[in-house]
């Protein structure tokens, strides 16, 4: 049986291209994963969800366990979300997935934030929110994500960091079950389940709104948690909705269609476009007929873009919004790191800006990085595209010139964030995930310090939103949170997209006040 976990222990180690790495445990001493004992996770203090009690390690003896190392806002660790519920439904018996909750920005060391991500993501294994990190550090990780896999002897048998490949990690976990079953060790058993419960309302999690061109005035959302795309009219009234609700990647029409937590969107005067994120796919829906059809994307996660491929047979990695000018669609490649711009003509897409690296580099376009964009918009001169790059906490700017360039306003670094004003140089934003241009500003819905932030482009300089301090005008009035979308109507009407609360509210700064749009 020892060469048989060892030829899978093998498997793992090169999951994700990297060799495992050694452990250096808590008294210091560094042993290999073959001769180490899993640390404990039912550790005192720690908030568990999904289930009714803490799980000790000791008590998981007898089925392989793996533990997910992840942070709610990193687009990496949701790629693997799927791979594990694939996982899950193969061995719900043989295998136990256990989420460790590691933030890294201060927001998401918040229970609550912890318990949406949840929802959001429709996580159906148990979660430990670890604040303080300390599971990570005794079990030696060092990047989201990382999973940790678990013998059914209690042993750590492989690392995996960053994104493993989803049919290899699948093919090794069945081996690992299958030795583990035939040297008699595997005790099968299902794990009790609380799930969280699901929030109730017309939308759940709502990303990003925007207008849509024409003589009547209407706003299109991204309703990402019922999977549907919602066409509003200027009172915040439901005109149409599209798609089923059903998870998939359907064309067809609107009745029928399905799409996968899109999360941005664009219009046109006959056409809503859509980020359809977790089917790495751009859709296009059609205003006269209201059918859906499949524009770039083949369902699966792709790899960095580069040269110009047509759009059927390309594929993408979770678009999170998008931004039209004449017959270029811009599309924000979320995962991985970089602007694409698809080509309406053509069908064509194209890498636009972005390495594919993670990181905070300006310059040219094309050897530029990002981290994570996450939000785009146009100035109203169609001249400059403006990025809310939320990994980086950053507020970035392109130039659409024949040699754009990248440039950063605000931000600082990967691990540079906060809540901080002034000079674009000093000030400092958190997870930013929505932009929109107002004249010789640009408001920033900074969705983990649950507010709007104001850049003036003339001074330079970062505010609260209109200085802050608005009022609510509601029956009964609770704080934003965490805010993924934002529209200006006019300088006196903004739409923020209230993802927490799952609603939109419009601000007024004529009365300073601001009350529930849509719900």
């Amino acid at each position: 049986m020892q060469n048989s976990i060892g030829a899978v222990r093998a498997s793992l180690r090169i999951l994700s291209g990297l060799l495992v790495l050694v452990i250096a445990m808590a008294n210091g001493e560094n042993r290999s994963y073959g001769d180490m004992t899993a640390p404990e996770i039912a550790r005192p203090g720690l908030e568990w969800f999904n289930v009714a009690a803490p799980l000790p390690i000791a008590s998981l003896r007898g089925r392989v366990v793996i533990l997910d190392f992840w942070t709610e806002g990193c687009i990496n660790c949701m790629h693997i979300i799927p791979t594990l519920r694939r996982v899950e439904e193969k061995f719900p018996e043989q295998v136990v997935v256990i989420g460790v909750h590691s933030p890294k920005f201060a927001n998401e060391k918040n229970a609550a934030s912890v318990k949406d991500a949840i929802s959001r993501y429709q996580i159906r294994h148990p979660i430990i929110h670890d604040p303080q990190m300390s599971i990570w550090r005794s079990y030696g990780v060092q990047a989201w994500p990382t999973l940790i896999v678990i013998g059914a002897d209690g042993e750590v048998v492989g690392k995996v960091p960053g994104e493993p490949d989803p049919d290899r990690l699948l093919d090794a976990i069945e081996n690992l079950v299958n030795n583990y079953q035939q040297g008699g060790t595997l005790k099968p058993a299902r794990l009790d389940l609380r799930l969280v419960p699901e929030p109730k309302g017309r939308f759940l999690f709502p990303g990003k709104l925007k207008k849509v061109p024409g003589g009547e005035k209407r706003w299109a959302l991204a309703d990402g948690g019922h999977h549907q795309i919602v066409l509003l009219d200027d009172g915040g009234k439901e005109l149409e909705r599209y798609g089923s609700g059903e998870v998939g990647l359907l064309d067809g029409p609107r009745e029928q269609a399905r799409f996968n937590h899109p999360q941005g969107l664009a219009a046109s005067s006959d056409a809503l476009y859509v980020a359809d994120t977790e089917n790495h796919a751009i859709r296009r829906i059609d205003l006269a007929t209201g059918g859906a059809s499949t524009l770039a994307g083949t369902g699966r996660r792709g790899v960095p873009l580069g040269r110009a491929q047509p759009g059927h047979s390309i594929a993408l990695a979770s678009p999170w919004d998008l931004e039209i000018k004449g017959d270029q669609l811009f599309f924000a490649n979320a995962g991985t790191h970089q602007i694409g711009v698809l080509d309406l003509r053509s069908n064509q897409v194209a890498r636009f800006a972005g390495t594919g690296e993670e990181a905070l580099t300006d310059g040219r376009a094309s050897e530029a990085a990002l981290a994570q964009p996450s939000g785009l918009a146009l100035s109203a001169d169609g001249k400059n595209l403006y990025l809310a790059d939320s990994e980086s906490s950053a507020l970035r700017v392109i130039p659409l010139s024949d040699d754009p360039r990248l440039i950063t306003l605000v931000g600082a670094g990967l691990f540079d964030f906060g809540w901080v004003n002034g000079d674009f140089r000093h000030a400092r934003l958190q997870h930013p995930l929505g932009v929109a241009c107002d004249g010789d500003r640009v408001l920033v819905a900074d969705t983990y310090n649950s507010t709007i932030r104001e850049l003036d482009l003339d001074t330079r300089t970062v505010a609260d939103f209109d200085g802050g301090k608005f009022t609510c005008v509601d029956p009964v009035c609770v704080p934003s949170r965490e805010p993924a979308g934002i529209a200006v109507d006019s300088p006196d009407r903004i739409l923020l997209v209230d993802t927490g609360n799952h609603r939109i509210d419009e601000y007024r700064p004529s009365s300073k006040t601001y009350h529930t749009w849509a719900r």
